[in-house]
């Protein structure tokens, strides 16, 4: 009985949080123009009219694009800091990796107005979808060093320091014995630094040059009240992407937990 009223808050803690989400699906098939109740019937034209839509199909284009870029350059930033949070000694190797760790902390408005000032003002270059990318990096490094820090502590340096022994050098014995067992790792950062990237607006609205990310077009399209169930359309789709990678890596995480031989104690999902 005692975890009786946490059981409770814990239900209706997820009822609040997920109900508007599960919404999404119920309007994006509804055959009305007007996001209330009762609803007026099943249709799917508003998935039709989203594909009709080639601006929104440009952006989508750009998020993807900047989305698999983020994810990849990330991932290869995370991947080293990881290995030499992990695994190296240098003077001051807390306070580096604090500094690299500080946009997890930092207000997203506030590292947008900076770059933005840097960018335009500082550099004058001309804003497009790599400045976004270069944005999307600073803030998704967190996330994978965080992810592939963990994967870097279940290892055994002595593994690597093995094959040094047996005649590899340091680059040959990182890519053959300590990559593998880290792959799940980068895997999971991979899909995360791309979800986080995708569904990210506050940097992407200020960065953004003249074609807009797919959440500055969508945020464009509420002034638009009839096009609002074609925003609900493409939720719906965003959703059902985010929480499949998510899943995904997930499975990718609980993989390399098991390989290394470690106990689950938690993680995305």
């Amino acid at each position: 009985m005692r975890g009786a009223p946490l059981r409770v808050y814990a239900i209706l803690y997820l009822l609040f949080l997920y109900a508007p989400i599960a919404l999404l699906p119920l309007f994006a098939f509804n055959d009305a123009t007007i996001i209330a109740f009762p609803l007026s019937g099943f249709t799917t034209h508003w998935f039709t009219d989203l594909v009709a839509n080639t601006a929104l199909r440009q952006a989508v284009g750009n998020s993807l694009f900047i989305a698999a870029m983020t994810a990849i350059f990330a991932t290869l930033l995370g991947l080293c800091a990881a290995r030499a949070g992990a695994m190296a000694r240098f003077p001051g190797k807390g306070g580096i990796i604090g500094f690299v760790m500080l946009p997890l902390v930092l207000p997203e408005i506030i590292v947008a107005v900076s770059l933005l000032i840097v960018l335009r003002q500082v550099l004058g270059l001309n804003l497009n979808n790599w400045t976004v990318i270069s944005a999307h990096v600073l803030i998704c490094t967190p996330f994978s060093i965080a992810i592939l820090n963990g994967a870097f502590q279940n290892l055994d340096p002595s593994i690597e320091e093995a094959a040094m022994d047996l005649g590899e050098s340091r680059f040959s014995a990182f890519r053959l014995v300590t990559l593998p067992l880290v792959m799940p790792g980068i895997i999971s950062s991979m899909l995360i630094a791309f979800t986080i990237s995708l569904d990210e607006f506050i940097i992407a609205f200020f960065l953004t040059g003249a074609n807009p990310t797919m959440p500055v077009y969508i945020w464009g399209l509420l002034r638009f009240p009839a096009q609002l169930p074609v925003v609900m359309a493409l939720g719906t789709i965003l959703v059902a992407l985010s929480v499949t990678l998510l899943i995904i890596a997930e499975l990718f995480r609980r993989r390399g937990l098991a390989r290394a031989g470690i106990k689950d104690t938690g993680g995305f999902l």
